[in-house]
Order: C-alpha cells, then structure tokens, then sequence
C-alpha cells in the first residue's frame, strides 16, 4: 500500500507508520569476547540478503579518552538499541543483531558486580525471535578490546545460563567454521517459515 498524503491530524501517524511492511523477524548474536559474533553476523547478513547492527560498544570504546566505566554500558545499551531501531526499516525478512542487551547484562554484572535497573528493563521489554548463542571454540585473537582470554568459558557459562532462563528460542553455535554457518542459518530458516 502506498501512502501519498498524510491522512487525519499528527494523532493518526501509527496509522500510517508501518506502511504494511512485513513482519521482521529479530535475530540476536551473544556469547564471550572473540567467538565470531561479527564474522557470523556479516555472512548471515550477505546469506539472507539482509542488513546486521554492528557492536555499538567497538566505536564508542574506540572513541574514549580514559578507560570505560559502569555507567558507560548504560549509554553503549542506548546506542545498541538506537541502531537497531533506525536499520531495522532496511531489513529483508530479518534483522541481525551483533550483540544486544544481554551482553552489555552479562559483562556489567561480570566486571561491575551489577547491572543497571534501565538495561534490565530493556531486556524484558525488547522482543527477539531467535538468539545465537557462540561457544569459545575460536581461538582467541589479541585486540585492545578485549580483557579476559582465561575466562571466556565461565562467561560462555554465564551466557548460557541467561538464555535457559528466558522465553526466546536459542541456539548454540560450535564447531568449524562451516558447522556454525549452517546451525545459524537453519535455525533462522525455522524462525522464518513461522508466523
């Protein structure tokens, strides 16, 4: 349907706001430092045609001149979910996440000790429709970002835990490179063929 002119007053814009797009399916790639989320993500976006949300903390971190605190994850969250909100228009059938609010949960409570109460919120209120959760069988790669090569399989723990403990479907991702790619891009063929 196509909408030439604004119908009613600006109180009737939800009327008109989503152009009866198709539904876009929400696919979340979480799990511990350097476990291929943003490799998997760009060829998971070039496979379905589609458009993925980088990891808002890479640039934001890149761009402090001190070391990042608690109360920066809180600004990282909101950036994650304004990147989400503004690609998802451009999605085709699905929208890849590298990363969403569970990592920055799982990370604040690792490092910090607690989580902030609006990132708790946002997790319970932000809907998914699949989580990829990636296991600490890639080797590990050096980059400033990253803190914690010893621990990565407490955190894949950590991780794992969350996603038994909430609604949304979740696979595990492991194996070769090839084994990883065809358990996401099967399991976002099922979420796909559903309503």
């Amino acid at each position: 349907m196509v909408v030439n002119k604004f119908p009613g007053n600006i109180n009737d814009f939800s009327i008109m706001n989503a152009f009866d797009l198709p539904a876009i399916k929400k696919v979340a790639i979480i799990g511990p430092e350097c476990t291929g989320k943003s490799d998997m993500s760009k060829f998971l976006a070039d496979h379905f045609n589609t458009v993925w949300i980088p990891e808002y903390a890479r640039g934001y971190i890149n761009n402090l001149v001190r070391p990042y605190q608690q109360q920066d994850l809180l600004t990282i969250a909101h950036g994650q979910l304004r990147l989400e909100d503004e690609w998802m228009r451009d999605a085709n059938r699905v929208l890849i996440c590298d990363t969403n609010l569970y990592v920055i949960k799982v990370w604040s409570e690792f490092k910090f000790g607690s989580c902030h109460q609006e990132i708790l919120d946002n997790i319970a209120s932000r809907k998914y429709d699949l989580y990829l959760l990636t296991y600490v069988d890639v080797p590990w790669e050096e980059d400033p970002q990253r803190e914690h090569p010893d621990q990565r399989e407490k955190l894949y723990t950590l991780y794992l835990n969350e996603m038994k403990n909430q609604p949304v479907p979740f696979v595990e991702i492991r194996g070769e490179r090839e084994q990883r790619r065809k358990l996401a891009v099967d399991a976002i063929e099922k979420i796909l063929k559903n309503p």
